[in-house]
């Protein structure tokens, strides 16, 4: 399996554009999700993440997958200290969490996703 990346610098921090397109679509999540590679670990975070957000976001999110094996200094914007990580940057505040998000009540907890929301 294999996942979107985001290979450019530029596309490390969330735009204003981004923000108020966020803001419009009313409740829209945006998630970073940092690995190194496509290991096991981060293919399941990917797959986890997908899975959960399809069934409490309803479509109303976007997920970006930063490979620090490809562009390493993309992690130092959000403090990155292992992996994989998964950062929520809107709604704020931004959370983290770090891990395969196999344990989907941890994830739902930790973005403070209520089940049904």
């Amino acid at each position: 399996m294999s996942y979107p990346m985001k290979s450019k610098k530029e596309n490390s921090k969330i735009t204003t554009k981004e923000i108020n397109q966020a803001k419009v679509a009313n409740d829209s999540w945006v998630l970073r999700l940092y690995v190194a590679g496509q290991t096991p670990k981060a293919v399941a975070a990917y797959t986890n993440l997908k899975k959960i957000c399809e069934e409490q976001l309803n479509g109303k999110y976007s997920i970006e997958v930063i490979d620090l094996l490809i562009n390493p200094q993309l992690g130092s914007e959000d403090q990155i200290l292992a992996l994989p990580t998964l950062v929520r940057k809107l709604p704020v505040p931004v959370r983290k969490i770090i891990g395969d998000l196999s344990n989907t009540e941890r994830v739902l907890v930790g973005l403070n996703i209520l089940p049904g929301n």
